[in-house]
């Protein structure tokens, strides 16, 4: 923060790269899935079916990294895994459902200047 606003954030690598892991084209999903329930990797799989399993399991290993999601190995025949949304991962919803609902609000806006854009630059 800066000395003269408090509301002034610095956007700098660490948080650039942070916000690019945790708000990418999957973990979004995953996130979604995980604050309603433990997953296995296949229950995933099934809830978002245009994710690849590679990506699956790049998203999940970025997520387990940051502290935002853990895996859990079930003890059953055969062994499972199981993944769930950690206390700090719980954090994420309410700034994660802000940009959602900015994102519903502003998206007729943000088409039509895309419209227009495209439109000015075929001209």
């Amino acid at each position: 923060m800066s000395d003269t606003a408090d509301h002034d954030l610095l956007a700098v690598a660490a948080h650039r790269e942070l916000l690019g892991q945790v708000l990418d084209k999957w973990s979004a999903s995953v996130l979604t899935e995980l604050c309603e329930a433990p997953r296995r990797f296949n229950e995933l799989r099934r809830a978002i079916p245009d994710v690849t399993q590679k990506s699956l399991t790049n998203t999940l290993r970025r997520l387990e990294r940051n502290g935002i999601i853990e895996r859990r190995v079930v003890s059953t025949r055969p062994i499972a895994v199981e993944y769930r949304i950690t206390p700090l991962g719980k954090t994420v919803r309410e700034p994660m459902d802000a940009l959602l609902l900015w994102a519903s609000t502003n998206l007729p806006r943000i088409e039509e200047a895309r419209r227009r854009f495209d439109e000015a630059s075929d001209e």
